[in-house]
Parts: C-alpha cells; structure tokens; sequence
C-alpha cells in the first residue's frame, strides 16, 4: 500500500511538544512565573428572583398635563353648601373659592356653626339656592400648601386621640390658623346678620325624615 501524508480523524500531525516550542507557550509560562496567566471573570450580575410573564414596557412618564376639575354652575362664591359626608356631615357652610387642586374651601362660619375653613370634595355637597355676600372677604392666602401637614401631626393617633370632641380638635389648631379664622368670622357673620334668618338657617343641621324624597327636593 503506497505510504500516504493524509491521517486518521482526530490524530494531529504535529505533538503537543512541538505545538508547545512552536507557539512559544514557553516564553509566556517564564514571563510569569512558571504559570499561564488567568484572565479576571467579569462579575456576574444578579438574577432577578422572578420573571415577567410577558414582556411589559416600562412606564413612561406622562407629558399631559392634568385638566382642573370643572366646578358646577349651581356653585358660585357665597353659595350656601351641604356637607354629605365627613365630621361635619350634614351642616351647611358658605362656599369660599375653588382651590388648584379642585377641592372647595368653606367655612361655617366657625362661630355660627363649629365648621371651621376648610376643603371637601365637590361631589360630597349639595348646592342651596342661598347666597351670601362675601365680596368683602379676603381668602387670596389661603391655597393648598395652607392646609398641609407637618410630619409630627402625621404620626399615629392614639386611643384617646380619636374619639376627641371637635371643640378639642380646634385647640390643637396652630395659633394663625386660629387668628385667620377670626378674620374671615367677622367679616361673613356682618353680611349674614344682615339677611333675616340667614344665621338660624346656618346653624340648622340639614336632616331627612322618613318618606322624604332627596330627588324631588328644592335646595
């Protein structure tokens, strides 16, 4: 059989020896001290504990810009309100103005009817028929940031925290907060003393009896 340079599958014609001296493998393993250099690993990242089910893109932040909640045309500065729900659910207040955030700034007055400024929500009052002159009340100071709280009022009521009356509640009101009610008191109890009956029906806490009909009602 003529002698052929072609060999088997897999056997190499030239010895690991040789592949050695020839690559020059030698000269690195000496450089280093006799051992072959270890590349560093690069530190694998963390595995999330859990996995989406399906793909979900992440969130964009919205450009829109949120439309003001619309006030009610029955709603005017110096209508007379009915609270529905809250503390003071229930008694009625004269309406101030609408704030930023949408929610209404009222007031009893505190000293007619224990209801002191505050905000509601629009869909948690009636509007009356009645009105009251507040063309000489000033409410520009009072926004939103009036009304925030500070992080030690925040905290968790105690027991005996949570069943305290209203007239306990108005003490532990900061002392502007107090003279700012004073301001706005004196200035709408003038024009409501000067309607007739105005400051009884203020003080009336609006009730249904049985078989009255809220629908069918005037306000």
């Amino acid at each position: 059989m003529a002698p052929t340079s072609k060999l088997l599958q897999g056997i190499k014609k030239a010895s690991r020896s040789h592949t050695y001296h020839r690559r020059g493998l030698w000269a690195i393993k000496a450089k280093h001290g006799g051992a072959f250099p270890k590349a560093e690993k690069p530190a694998a990242a963390a595995a999330p504990k859990f996995y989406p089910a399906d793909d979900v893109k992440p969130r964009q932040p919205s450009t829109r810009k949120p439309n003001p909640t619309k006030l009610r045309s029955s709603i005017t500065p110096g209508t007379v309100l009915i609270l529905l729900a809250g503390r003071f659910m229930g008694k009625r207040v004269v309406f101030l103005k609408q704030l930023k955030s949408g929610l209404l700034l009222v007031t009893g007055p505190f000293k007619i009817n224990g209801v002191p400024i505050r905000r509601v929500n629009q869909p948690y009052v009636i509007a009356t028929s009645t009105k009251v002159d507040i063309s000489g009340v000033n409410v520009e100071k009072f926004d939103d940031k009036y009304f925030s709280r500070d992080k030690k009022q925040k905290a968790k009521k105690t027991e005996g925290e949570l069943f305290e009356t209203e007239k306990e509640a108005t003490k532990n009101l900061p002392e502007f907060k107090k003279e700012d009610q004073k301001v706005v008191d004196a200035e709408l109890i003038k024009a409501i003393e000067a309607v007739p009956d105005l400051k009884t029906y203020l003080g009336a806490r609006f009730s249904l009896r049985d078989g009255d009909k809220p629908h069918e009602m005037v306000f």
